[in-house]
């Protein structure tokens, strides 16, 4: 197990450095954006630095929501046999634009998953990060009561 779960308690709300221990190993997620009140989400390749997270992407929407509105929100999870989590990232996105950001976030282990440009940068600075882990398994059973109860 990768946490300890105090009374064996089945969900565990984790801390802003253990959330971020588990995105340091993700290379991939989803980016949720809105604009004019509409939602989308997108599959997004990233990796941590700095306790930011930095995604590359081509031209198109994704693109354009995530600097047009620069509030985002972030979702990696992972599930194994007998436990799950799931980290969530509020925060700014801003794409990356001068030499020395463009030349640091080409040295980070980012690449795209498709054989297509990918030359934009953009860095999601966190304003809020909340991390759950889950032990897997069966749902109890239900308790019923004796029938002396009042429906």
């Amino acid at each position: 197990m990768m946490f300890d779960h105090p009374e064996d308690t089945p969900i565990l709300t984790l801390s802003s450095d253990e959330s971020w221990q588990l995105l340091e190993g993700v290379r991939h997620g989803r980016l949720v954006t809105v604009v004019a009140g509409r939602v989308d989400i997108f599959p997004v390749n990233v990796v941590a630095d700095d306790r930011t997270l930095v995604f590359r992407t081509g031209e198109g929407s994704k693109l354009a929501e995530a600097t047009i509105n620069d509030d985002v929100v972030f979702e990696a999870d992972g599930i194994l046999d007998d436990e799950a989590w799931s980290v969530v990232v509020r925060g700014t996105a801003r794409e990356l634009r001068t030499d020395a950001e463009l030349t640091a976030a080409r040295e980070l282990d980012l690449h795209p998953w498709t054989p297509t440009p990918k030359e934009h940068f953009v860095r999601i600075a966190p304003t809020e990060i909340s991390g759950r882990h889950f032990r897997l398994g069966e749902q109890p059973e239900q308790q019923l009561g004796d029938g002396t109860g009042a429906a």
